[in-house]
């Protein structure tokens, strides 16, 4: 039996067979709770703790998230975990600094959101601040940010190796926005949520930093859930020509209590199950007006045959004939990989375009995709922005993984139709799922 616990990865085997689904499967599934939202809730909840406990309800226990937890321990403030709950209590910061900590050395494994998020974060302090991680994360840049966060007086930020990647060291005397700040988020919109989570702290309350963006901007749901969040916390945020107004934090901008949503990246690999077997799913407490741009991945689906619709329980995808279409994945290119395996089983080819930047993601996600499709037997035209399925017979093959954990998952799901999917390293679905292949087989019963 796998395990659902992120610190026992001796309970994965080294490869997983996907056993194919026997008949039409008309699931209720709830899937975990929104990483996304828990790391930004969980750093709203730090910076504002000189102002009260806040409380967060239904957080994701996962790598990703634990690695947050653990940096924001190093960096002096005090949670509460209970997991087994799904609850998290960020405690009252007496000290009324901001980063309580004045030095820390913190290890975010393959965390984007942890170092981006706290590499904007550590310019708050007062000291020296290191981020690392592993050897991925050490080829995927970050360069955009240090050079944003060098235009705050106070602050300098810099690649230690020189590569424009981590390892990151900060040293600040406290961060104060003299001028607009200037950030390209072409490559991840987490160096911008980064900078929009810790700028209302550059100023006093009563003043206003700007912050102006460069050149395209990519994922931007996840922008908005940085905006919408941080007007949560009763921060102003204001949506200027040339990017964002912040104004500074007051004592007001607190929250004592926030609830995460369900993770919209995870519904969509059951949503993917229901197009790829003609079966039906529901994945409950998630609405089309969720703070997630990947509920969008719906309207893909609806839009190759499925039928969908919402109601106060959850969101249906009923499976149909599925046939190929053209999609520019930019907004939710979290889902491209799995809107690649319904691909699989269309009629006629489906471009998937515009995602140039999943390229600096947990492996180059283009190339991978591209490489292990064609192992199963699909035709891959790869593109420098994307790629292009032709649906062919299928075969089973091993997967690799590349430790990306939505590869496993996307992947896992051509084998509810094809024997013979084997996916090598399945444990990597701890960054953001550990139950997933515990759920995936509830499909079958």
């Amino acid at each position: 039996m796998i395990g659902n616990r992120s610190d026992n990865l001796s309970e994965y085997p080294a490869d997983l067979e996907i056993q194919p689904l026997s008949q039409k499967i008309r699931k209720v599934v709830q899937v975990p709770p929104s990483k996304s939202i828990t790391n930004r809730a969980l750093v709203l909840a730090a910076l504002a703790s000189p102002q009260g406990d806040c409380c967060l309800e239904n957080v994701l226990e996962s790598e990703d998230t634990e690695v947050m937890v653990a940096a924001l321990k190093q960096l002096g403030f005090h949670l509460d975990v209970d997991w087994p709950q799904r609850r998290i209590v960020v405690r009252s910061n007496p000290s009324r600094r901001r980063i309580p900590a004045c030095e820390a050395d913190l290890h975010v494994a393959n965390s984007g959101t942890t170092m981006r998020f706290l590499s904007a974060v550590a310019s708050l302090g007062q000291g020296r601040y290191r981020l690392d991680g592993i050897p991925r994360m050490r080829q995927r840049p970050i360069q955009d940010l240090l050079a944003a966060l060098n235009q705050l007086s106070g602050v300098r930020a810099w690649s230690e190796a020189g590569t424009g990647c981590p390892p990151v060291v900060i040293e600040t005397t406290g961060a104060r926005a003299e001028q607009p700040i200037a950030v390209r988020a072409g490559t991840s919109s987490q160096y911008l949520s980064g900078l929009l989570l810790a700028s209302p702290y550059w100023v006093q309350e009563g003043e206003q930093v700007e912050i102006h963006v460069r050149g395209e901007r990519v994922s931007e749901p996840y922008i908005a859930m940085t905006v919408a969040m941080l007007r949560q916390w009763r921060h102003s945020v204001v949506e200027v020509a040339e990017g964002f107004r912040i104004g500074g934090a007051s004592d007001s901008a607190w929250r004592g209590h926030y609830v995460i949503e369900p993770d919209a990246s995870a519904a969509s690999y059951f949503w993917a199950a229901a197009a790829i077997t003609g079966g039906q799913v529901t994945v409950t407490g998630l609405t089309p007006s969720s703070l997630q741009g990947d509920v969008r991945f719906v309207e893909l689906l609806e839009q190759m045959g499925c039928r969908v619709t919402a109601c106060t329980e959850g969101i249906t995808v009923h499976g149909g004939p599925l046939r190929g279409i053209e999609a520019d994945m930019n907004p939710i290119s979290d889902t491209v990989m799995t809107l690649a395996a319904v691909a699989c089983f269309a009629t006629g080819p489906t471009r998937i375009r515009n995602v140039a930047h999943i390229r600096y993601k947990e492996t180059d996600r283009i190339a991978a995709l591209a490489t292990e499709l064609r192992k199963l037997g699909a035709g891959v035209e790869e593109a420098n922005d994307g790629l292009t399925i032709h649906p062919q017979p299928l075969r089973g093959a091993v997967l690799d993984t590349y430790n990306d954990h939505r590869m496993a998952m996307s992947l896992a799901l051509i084998g509810l139709r094809v024997p013979g999917v084997i996916i090598r390293n399945p444990a990597c679905v701890v960054k953001t799922y550990p139950q997933y292949w515990l759920d995936l087989a509830q499909l079958s019963r």
